[in-house]
């Protein structure tokens, strides 16, 4: 999987409220807040199981009910469709 362009990143992200690329541009990144720790380990269950159905998986910190995300696509130096597509799923499971 090849690295995007930050143009085709940029585009991605307005379609994924709260992400933004990371000053280096190597890695986007998103805090979830929810409701209580249960909520956010749910949270944190579902985004598991899918990234490791995708072989991807992210960097995140949890502390009661914030979830810090960081993605980056190590193999190829900086921000993948992988990324993205983790990003969206996302998205979904914290909706």
């Amino acid at each position: 999987m090849s690295k995007l362009e930050k143009s085709a990143i940029e585009t991605a992200l307005t379609e994924l409220p709260g992400w933004a690329l990371a000053d280096d541009g190597l890695s986007i990144g998103h805090t979830y807040k929810f409701g209580d720790f249960n909520a956010a380990f749910g949270f944190m269950t579902r985004v598991a199981l899918m990234a490791d159905k995708m072989d991807h998986h992210p960097e995140w910190f949890n502390v009661y009910n914030k979830v810090e995300m960081t993605l980056t696509t190590h193999d190829a130096g900086g921000v993948t469709q992988k990324d993205i597509d983790l990003a969206r799923f996302c998205q979904s499971a914290a909706a």
